[in-house]
């Protein structure tokens, strides 16, 4: 064998033996991709700050939701107060424009209201005319305080010009002796009326019904006869009398008279009055006679 196939056959022999390091070092290359691992390690780092990531993002989204709800709540609080507070306010509104209304209608309205003074040749309104009025319409309530009891009185009537009608309801309590019970009466009268005479300032009436009397067991009804007057005294203040008798089969005296202050068509009135019934069917305990009496009214 000559000497140069002998070089070149030792170069492929030490060609081979060489070769498996270099596949060695290959696989050491990719051994080193394996050893890369830092980066895999870097990728679950990094799902690491996913994780914290999505931790702060549920601790944002608890906060989130939390101040969602307080602030629900607070909307819900505000709601219901602004409600309440709307609520009062319309109430409010709407008792202040009866009260304003009901004062309105009472100062406007009545009988006694007098000329318009910046027209005195005008002819007189309906509100000027006072007792002459074509139609009015009144009704009131009195007390009486008696010693040994107490008496209520009801009274209702209307005049269409000369004619009318007069209702009356009176309540008596009389307390017992040393007894705790108490003994009472109802009395009722009605009458219709006639006014003979009618000026601005003045009315006068006479009056024929029934009257009737409730007493424990028993019904009393006898006929009944009145008079009645009203008369302007100064402005807006009137006097007032009534007189009413029942002949049988029970007595009956009814007497009374006092003042009434018109304030458009609500009436203060006040002043005496003066009862008398058979002591048979007088209640027990009640001393009858003069007695002071007051109340309210009004007049259309």
């Amino acid at each position: 064998m000559s000497f140069p196939k002998v070089v070149l056959g030792g170069g492929l022999l030490v060609g081979l033996l060489a070769a498996p390091p270099a596949e060695a070092r290959f696989g050491k290359k990719s051994d080193s991709n394996e050893t890369s691992k830092p980066v895999h390690k870097a990728s679950a780092i990094g799902a690491d700050k996913d994780d914290d990531s999505k931790t702060e993002d549920e601790n944002k989204n608890r906060s989130a939701k939390t101040t969602t709800v307080s602030s629900t709540d607070d909307s819900l609080e505000f709601s219901d107060s602004a409600s309440d507070d709307a609520a009062s306010l319309i109430l409010g509104a709407v008792f202040e424009l009866l009260l304003r209304g009901m004062g309105e209608a009472i100062a406007n309205t009545g009988t006694h209201h007098g000329h318009d003074i910046n027209a005195p040749d005008a002819p007189p309104g309906r509100n000027s005319l006072r007792h002459a009025v074509p139609f009015s319409f009144r009704a009131g309530v009195l007390v009486s305080p008696v010693e040994g009891g107490s008496g209520l009185d009801f009274d209702l009537g209307w005049d269409v010009h000369r004619f009318g009608a007069d209702l009356r309801v009176s309540r008596l309590l009389g307390s017992r002796e040393g007894s705790a019970s108490s003994d009472t009466r109802t009395l009722g009268e009605m009458h219709v009326t006639y006014s003979p005479l009618v000026r601005e300032d003045l009315r006068l009436r006479v009056e024929a019904g029934v009257a009737t009397l409730d007493a424990p067991g028993r019904v009393y009804v006898a006929p009944s006869l009145g008079m009645s007057v009203e008369a302007c005294v100064l402005g807006p203040l009137d006097a007032e009398a009534r007189l009413q008798v029942s002949p049988g089969p029970y007595q009956q005296v009814d007497a009374r008279a006092g003042l009434a202050l018109h304030l458009g068509s609500l009436m203060l009135r006040g002043g005496a009055r003066y009862l008398a019934l058979d002591s048979e069917v007088a209640p027990l305990g009640l001393a009858l006679g003069f007695a002071p009496e007051f109340g309210v009214g009004f007049t259309f």
